[in-house]
């Protein structure tokens, strides 16, 4: 069965609410395993067919946790090639941090990216929460397609 992990940071909760709106997405398609966490090693990457990354902007960039996360899995060259990719988060001012996540998986691991990344100012709303729970479809519909 395939698997999509949907890893996330949020501080204040609202990265947290589309993370879960998110997979609330991806469970919408039958025949799919879902993991969702605050917390993944770089080995753990390479168990799952679909990498959703939920990161708030801080100071124009991504959380130190997220950054380090895919640094180690360059340094141990985990393979990621051809696996769906997809960003989100929440942003108070400038929002740089999800395109930044996209980058490194499109450019630096070769993944399968959905673009452009979910950007959502602040907290998420009823109509900004669909847009997660449908980043999800995409990212369910993109591994079932590849799998065919």
């Amino acid at each position: 069965m395939p698997k999509v992990l949907i890893l996330y940071y949020s501080r204040t909760g609202n990265t947290e609410k589309m993370a879960n709106a998110v997979a609330e997405g991806v469970r919408s398609i039958s025949g799919l395993e879902v993991e969702l966490t605050y917390r993944a090693t770089a080995e753990m990457l390479h168990e799952y067919d679909a990498l959703a990354v939920g990161t708030p902007t801080y100071h124009h960039d991504t959380t130190s946790d997220i950054k380090k996360l895919f640094e180690e899995a360059a340094v141990k060259k985990i393979n990621l090639k051809g696996r769906v990719g997809a960003a989100f988060g929440s942003y108070g001012w400038s929002g740089e941090a999800p395109k930044l996540v996209l980058e490194i998986m499109k450019n630096r691991f070769e993944m399968n990216v959905i673009e452009p990344p979910l950007l959502i100012r602040y907290t998420p709303d009823q109509t900004g929460l669909e847009k997660c729970r449908e980043l999800g479809r995409k990212i369910s519909e993109k591994i079932i397609a590849s799998k065919q």
